[in-house]
Order: C-alpha cells, then sequence, then structure tokens
C-alpha cells in the first residue's frame, strides 16, 4: 500500500521529534562520539599530508593515526589546563580592573564637567558601579576548566574509532544485502570524508594562523594573558558569523578594563578586526571556497539549532554535521530535493558515488 503525503508528512514529523528528542536527552553521550568522529575527520586529513614527507612516508598509517591522537589530547588537556589558570588569574585581578575602569569614568566626567551630575552619578551607579568582572569572568569562561572529563571521552572515542578503522569497511559490506547497496553506502562515506576532512583541515590552519597574529597584535599592545585570547579567538572562528565577532569582542572589551583607555581600546578593536576581515573574506574563501556548498541561511539556522541543542560545542559542530546530513539526503532520489534546499548553488551537491571521493572514504585503511 502506498503512502499519502499526509502519511509522509506525519510520519516525517514524528521521525524530526523523536531525532530531536534523542539529541537532547542524548547530550552527555552523543556530544562527544560526533566530537572524536570529526576529530577523526581532522586527523586523517592531517595524517593524509604528513605521508607525503620523506621520514613519514614508510611509517605505518595506523601508527602515525595513534601518534597525531596521541599529539591532539596533549595538546588539548595543555590548553586545558591554561585556561583554567587564566580564568583563576583573571578573577583575582578583575578589582583592579573595575577600578580602571571607575577610574576611566571619572576622568570623562571630569573632562565634560559631570562629576556633580546626579543624572550622571545615578547613570554611572546603575552601569558601571553594577559591574563584577570576577561573576561575569567565571560565567563566561568558567565552563573551560570542567572540560577535563568530555575531552577525555572524546580521546577515548576517537582512538577507538581509529582503531576499528581498518575493519569497518569489511563489516559494513558483510551487512548489507547487495554490493551495490555496499558499493553506494561506501561512496557517501567517501564523500563525507573527502569535504569535512579537507574543511577542517584547512580551517584548522586558517585558525591557527588567526591564532597567531592576534597573539602578536595582542602581545604588542601589552594586554594581558595574550596566549589565552590568542587561543580563543582561535577556537571561537571555527563559529560561522558570529564566532570572529565574539572572539574579538572578549579580549577587547576586557583591555577597556585593564588599560582604562579609550584609544587604547579602539586600535585593539581594529587590529584585530583587520585581520578577521583579511583573512575571513580574502584567505578563506580562496583556500575553502564553497566546496561544502551550504546556504549563508541554512548555516544561520543550523548554527542557531545546534547551539540550542549542545551549546558551544555544537556551534563549532554546526557546519560539519550540516554538510554532513546535506550529502547523506543528496545521494538518494527521495531526499534529494532536501538537499538542494540547504545548498548554495543550484546545481546542489554532488551525487556521492559520481567522483573520486569514495577512494578517500573513512573505512580505508
Amino acid at each position: 500500500m502506498k503512502d499519502t503525503p499526509f502519511q509522509t508528512l506525519v510520519l516525517s514529523t514524528v521521525f524530526v521529534l523523536a531525532v530531536g528528542t534523542l539529541l537532547v536527552l542524548g547530550r552527555t553521550i552523543l556530544m562527544p562520539i560526533v566530537t572524536a568522529t570529526i576529530l577523526v575527520y581532522l586527523l586523517e586529513s592531517v595524517a593524509a599530508g604528513l605521508r607525503r614527507l620523506p621520514v613519514l612516508r614508510h611509517l605505518p598509517l595506523g601508527v602515525l593515526r595513534l601518534l597525531l591522537l596521541v599529539c591532539a589530547a596533549a595538546v588539548v588537556f595543555v590548553l586545558a589546563a591554561v585556561f583554567s589558570a587564566t580564568v583563576r588569574e583573571i578573577m583575582a585581578v578583575a578589582p583592579t580592573y573595575e577600578e580602571n575602569l571607575r577610574t576611566m569614568v571619572d576622568g570623562i566626567a571630569g573632562y565634560f564637567h559631570f562629576e556633580d551630575d546626579v543624572l550622571w552619578d545615578r547613570v554611572t551607579a546603575e552601569t558601571i558601579g553594577r559591574i563584577d568582572l570576577r561573576r561575569f569572568s567565571l560565567a563566561v569562561l568558567g565552563g573551560f576548566t570542567n572540560l577535563g572529563s568530555v575531552v577525555l571521552m572524546v580521546i577515548i572515542y576517537a582512538a577507538f574509532i581509529t582503531v576499528e578503522r581498518r575493519s569497518f569497511q569489511r563489516r559494513l559490506t558483510a551487512g548489507l544485502r547487495s554490493p551495490d547497496q555496499s558499493a553506494r553506502v561506501l561512496a557517501v562515506v567517501g564523500a563525507i570524508n573527502e569535504k569535512i576532512s579537507r574543511y577542517l583541515a584547512f580551517k584548522t590552519l586558517i585558525n591557527i594562523v588567526l591564532g597567531t597574529i592576534s597573539y602578536a597584535i595582542l602581545w604588542a599592545f601589552g594586554v594581558d594573558f595574550a596566549l589565552f585570547w590568542a587561543v580563543v579567538i582561535g577556537v571561537l572562528n571555527y563559529i560561522p558569523y558570529v564566532g570572529s565577532l565574539l572572539a574579538v569582542a572578549f579580549p577587547v572589551a576586557l583591555s577597556l578594563a585593564q588599560f582604562g583607555s579609550i584609544g587604547l581600546t579602539v586600535g585593539l578593536g581594529a587590529a584585530l578586526t583587520a585581520v578577521q576581515v583579511t583573512l575571513g573574506n580574502i584567505i578563506e574563501p580562496r583556500l575553502i571556497g564553497r566546496q561544502l556548498n551550504l546556504s549563508p541561511f541554512v548555516v544561520l539556522l543550523a548554527l542557531a539549532l545546534w547551539t540550542t541543542l549542545w551549546g558551544i560545542p555544537g556551534a563549532i559542530l554546526a557546519v560539519p554535521l550540516t554538510s554532513i546530513l546535506a550529502i547523506v539526503l543528496a545521494s538518494f532520489d527521495k531526499t534529494r530535493w532536501l538537499a538542494l534546499l540547504l545548498a548554495e548553488r543550484v546545481d546542489g551537491p554532488e551525487r556521492p558515488g559520481s567522483d573520486t571521493g569514495s577512494s578517500q572514504a573513512l573505512t580505508d585503511s
């Protein structure tokens, strides 16, 4: 019996609600697994690049992957320790920052002869007088001090995914009913691996360059915790559109509290913004281009959805996860129209299996 359009709509709605409920209720379990899978994609791209070097060419690929995973774990744990220590230091100097802000405001009031104005006193009491940088720093940055257990689970999952890559293709082929189905599924996995790995590799390279240049600027201006803010800028740049704005806003806002100088703060904001604009609007399009083929409006919707479901980690994973969904939808005739709705270009996402993407499948040994 053929399903009616109404039945299809009802079943689709129930399916979407069930998936949404699963994502919310299973957040603590699913988020580390998804993050580990994305990490494996990134490490796979890095491993493929390192295999081109003469010294590492003879190293077994499985060993290279595990070494990269160990290095990634070490870097993440070091950064987590730096974040935790920096949050404590920011909270320690918060009273000094608050005093600098009050001094700056008093100087502005004296310049414009507002110091005896009742309305000015009331406005400053309701604004500057209510600022609590210690509470603000703990609310915004305190989450970084509790990442240890989550990072550990991500590393463990990534290690198991890396080890089982070799047997995944064999098990997948055995579980499908026909060679055609197996080839099609492997083609989809290959397309996902090729596009997501390339996107993450170039995005990570851009973020490293951005963080390095931002550190030089922060150090030149004498901003406290320059290394910490540089790392925050690099990490938040994974978030499309709003990430770069937040990345600049945090150090610029605290620089005003540190220096108590509007001129220095404006100069710092202009320098950091110039780097963001140059990399984001000139360099990044040339390296990454529009290879994921996602509509900007769809990216915004995905960003809002995944941020609501999983917070900041969801915002960082929004683009890769939406791209994976588009590739899967494009691989089936009945859902290809949905993939076209997600796409930026009219030609839509390529049908997996029509190119060489399957040769780089996630299941390669």
